[in-house]
């Protein structure tokens, strides 16, 4: 979700600016803006089509200047308009972008306006803007002291004033915010990415932090207000993430950078161990006796696969709950339980806000399954696993939904080895099935041709229904949601059995039923559930393992997989669901990279 850039340099900001709102473009959008500080006069300029439109727009209008912030929007408080994009002015000295939700905007909203201050916007932005200038008596660090005490919520912000043209001032509570350090020149952004090929020197803001940037330096202030040192990390962010390659679409590009990505999160693994996810996991471990896991969307679905590994394998107790969900309601706490959040970015609101009432409730052994090292989860967390699948562009996770399952799949191993049941034959047997991966995923990939294919049929359809038993129902929960994400087709998972219990009312010959149809226990059953569908004229379409004895025929279209994977089948067949949809929103012609109304990085509740 939105992204914030600053900077204040002796050159013109403007390019690296604008190249930062390119690299977050990702995060989801749906209007974009860049004030400066030229000579002391602010000026702005803002759009609600994509970054290169605002460009073209800066470019006509030949802005520059040595100090600015900019701002990619994805609207929560008033419509997507150029009034309500970013940067919010308050008078002409006044500039603010910010990430995040003010609670308690109306109350501030009813107290600015009589005190003369007149809103231009819907947003509850605009309320920080003049707060900011309420308190300004010259010196801007103070006013943005004194005004972040007042908001309720989350916030990332970026602020300039007209009035001290070399002085840029942020602060953060709950919406990650990081200093670029560099020679003469500093920076702001939500993300180190956006200052990839600028410099390398990030600092991490924490919590309650207000940093006062200048030309030559940078002086960062806790949430008492008192000086705080922070550690300056050479972060390497591939500049050339951004690059498309021989793909059409990022989404492309990272379903088929899997093996790879597969690979690299188990680089250098030789065997299970505790200190697979830190130093001190051992005892942290060892003291679980259940397992909570924490998440959302995507990640939600990986926490649903593990607890068939976890429960199947090691034989510990999980519960799986909805981020969102979880601290708003009365749950009964185990000092003994092991809390586990998984999240690409890191950064996500409801995830880290579930984490922190974990801990409150005196559960204070926690575990993250994360893409991002610097990543405010990995620093609040005690033990961390971290998945290298590299940054992902797409805003329909697919990557690091696998590179998240295989790191899940360790942590079943090594709670099963601490609990004694896990023996070196299991082990070696898992390890070698583990080194395999990458290869077997490359095998599923090679049936792109054929789910091309289905991919004209499924783009006539409005809906669609997904099918899975046992482990593979998360997975089938996967695959609807990529398909409704990026190609807008109404889609609803269900376990086979539940068929009969309401979703069969839906099944017609107008209605597209895929089924996931590995070679396991439950395949005679899941059968019968198939010919439930057929009874109803409903089409089947199957993933199923090459000795199934699944055959096409009148009303059923079969795509075998290359081999059945055991355990590990759900990571083989969420591949086929994820190229379904990519090519299905294709032909319908979907933004397939940033679909409507959705987001990257949830950083806001």
């Amino acid at each position: 979700m939105c992204g914030i850039v600053g900077a204040v340099a002796k050159r013109n900001v403007v390019p690296v600016m604008l190249e930062g709102l390119k690299r977050l473009e990702y995060r989801g959008y749906d209007s974009c803006g860049i004030a400066l500080c030229a000579e002391g006069q602010l000026e702005r300029s803002r759009s609600t089509s994509r970054v290169a439109e605002l460009e073209k727009q800066v470019s006509n209008r030949h802005l520059s200047g040595f100090l600015g912030i900019a701002h990619t929007r994805w609207a929560t408080h008033g419509a997507p308009t150029t009034d309500n994009a970013h940067p919010h002015f308050s008078g002409k000295r006044i500039a603010l972008v910010h990430n995040g939700i003010i609670e308690n905007h109306a109350e501030l909203r009813e107290e600015l306006k009589a005190q003369g201050y007149v809103f231009s916007s819907q947003t509850d932005t605009e309320v920080i803007a003049h707060l900011i200038d309420r308190f300004y008596r010259g010196d801007l660090l103070k006013a943005v002291q004194a005004a972040v005490v007042r908001l309720r919520g989350a916030f990332a912000i970026a602020v300039i004033c007209g009035n001290e043209p070399q002085r840029m001032v942020g602060a953060r509570q709950g919406s990650p915010l990081v200093v670029g350090i560099g020679e003469h020149e500093n920076f702001l952004a939500s993300d180190a990415l956006a200052l990839a090929g600028t410099t390398n020197r990030i600092v991490y803001l924490e919590e309650g932090d207000v940093v006062d940037i200048h030309l030559n330096d940078c002086h960062i202030y806790d949430a008492g207000g008192k000086p705080a040192l922070r550690e300056v990390r050479m972060v390497s962010v591939y500049a050339g993430v951004s690059e498309l390659g021989p793909y059409r679409h990022f989404m492309q590009k990272e379903i088929f950078e899997q093996p790879r990505a597969i690979a690299d999160t188990l680089q250098g693994l030789e065997g299970i161990a505790p200190d697979l996810f830190g130093a001190d996991a051992l005892p942290v471990l060892r003291k679980a006796d259940s397992v909570l896991i924490l998440a959302c969307g995507t990640s939600y679905y990986a926490g649903l696969t593990a607890k068939y590994w976890l429960e199947s394998v090691a034989r510990i107790p999980v519960e799986v709950e909805i981020a969102s969900e979880y601290r708003y309601r009365d749950s009964v706490p185990h000092e003994n339980r092991l809390v586990v959040t998984i999240s690409q970015s890191g950064e996500t609101a409801d995830t880290l806000a579930a984490l922190r009432h974990a801990r409150e409730l005196g559960m204070d052994g926690s575990l993250t399954i994360c893409n991002v090292a610097t990543s405010a989860m990995v620093r609040e967390c005690a033990l961390a696993y971290i998945t290298r699948a590299g940054v992902e562009i797409g805003v329909a996770s697919t990557k690091a939904f696998t590179t998240q399952l295989t790191a899940l799949f360790l942590l079943s191993l090594t709670i099963a080895q601490i609990r004694g049941r896990l023996t070196p034959e299991q082990e070696a047997e898992y390890i070698r099935m583990l080194r395999h991966l990458p290869a077997a995923v490359s095998a599923v990939l090679a049936l792109e041709p054929q789910i091309i294919a289905w991919a004209e049929e499924f783009s006539r359809h409005n809906d669609a229904l997904f099918l899975g038993r046992g482990i593979h129902y998360p997975i089938a929960l996967e695959g609807a949601l990529k398909l409704k994400e990026i190609s807008y087709i109404h889609a609803e998972a269900y376990p086979a059995g539940e068929l009969k219990h309401g979703p069969l009312a839906l099944v017609t010959e107008k209605m597209p039923v895929v089924t996931i149809a590995p070679n396991d226990d439950l395949l005679e059953k899941l059968k019968s559930n198939m010919q439930e569908v057929r009874a109803r004229g409903g089409q089947l379409y199957v993933f199923a393992d090459s000795d199934t004895k699944i055959v096409s025929e009148e009303g059923i279209h079969v795509i075998r997989m290359p081999e059945n994977y055991g355990l590990l089948s759900p990571i083989l067949h969420v591949i086929p669901l994820q190229l379904l949809a990519y090519h299905t929103a294709l032909v319908r012609g979907t933004d397939v990279d940033k679909p409507r109304n959705l987001a990257k990085s949830v950083t806001v509740e």
